[in-house]
């Protein structure tokens, strides 16, 4: 009876050591951190590894420091052409501070979430829809920046925004589709007069240094009879001198005085 009397006595004491130990002792992972509040008070960022709490006056709140996919859900936006599409994104984030977001922000993840949510309606929207498509790189630049400075205060780090998808309506689908193949055809048009206006300043070029000797324009008629000769063709081709039409036309108009 003695013994069992004293095991009955040290039992309940040894269960509240291990509850006294349990609640004092906190194991924290290598990409954790505890914020500790004494007697709700900020006192300290701990961890990793083991760390020790005073049971019932110190608490702690666990951070987790590892980068942070957050998926914002497509937004309805209207371009600054008054084009309307809706644009998802995506956000890579992580806590820098963790004193700063568990004290700034009461859910530092729905506050992130909310703000990007604006932020990427605001500053697509001040932008018209072939930005929207060509300058990716440079508007996910613009909204990291923003979400950055923004959430700086609450001790979070944005380290890039990728805008996923921009879905357009079909009705407008079709309509840049034929902008597209109008804009295709007047460079068509632009490339054919550029290259008509190449030939004729060539064409000119070519005729003064011709016509600076006689001998050459008959050097040039003898070339071309004898490319047309060589693809075997029935057609007679009689090259019929400019100057010599000049000289006719003189003659008459010289009878008739």
């Amino acid at each position: 009876m003695g013994m069992l009397g004293e095991l009955a006595f040290y039992l309940p004491l040894i269960f509240l050591a291990l509850l006294f130990l349990m609640a004092a002792v906190k194991i924290l992972r290598e990409y954790e951190r505890g914020v500790v509040f004494t007697l709700g008070r900020f006192t300290g960022v701990k961890g990793p590894g083991l760390i020790l709490l005073v049971p019932f006056v110190q608490q702690i709140v666990r951070m987790d420091l590892r980068t942070i996919v957050l998926d914002v859900p497509t937004q309805d936006v209207i371009s600054r052409d008054n084009v309307s599409v809706k644009v998802n994104a995506v956000i890579y984030f992580r806590v820098i501070a963790p004193d700063l977001a568990t004290i700034q922000v009461e859910n530092f993840m729905q506050a992130t979430s909310e703000l990007a949510q604006t932020t990427l309606r605001s500053v697509l929207g001040k932008h018209e829809l072939d930005e929207m498509l060509a300058e990716r790189d440079k508007l996910n630049a613009d909204i990291q920046e923003i979400l950055d400075a923004q959430t700086d205060a609450w001790g979070i780090k944005v380290a890039n925004v990728e805008i996923k998808h921009v879905d357009i309506d079909e009705s407008m689908v079709r309509a840049i589709a034929r902008q597209a193949e109008a804009e295709r055809e007047r460079r068509a048009k632009v490339i054919n007069a550029e290259g008509e206006q190449q030939a004729a300043q060539k064409l000119l070029e070519a005729a003064e240094i011709l016509g600076q000797r006689p001998e050459a324009m008959q050097l040039r008629y003898l070339s071309t009879l004898n490319v047309i000769a060589g693809e075997k063709s029935s057609t007679i081709v009689f090259p019929f001198p400019l100057d010599f039409m000049e000289l006719l036309k003189g003659s008459k108009q010289a009878q008739e005085g």
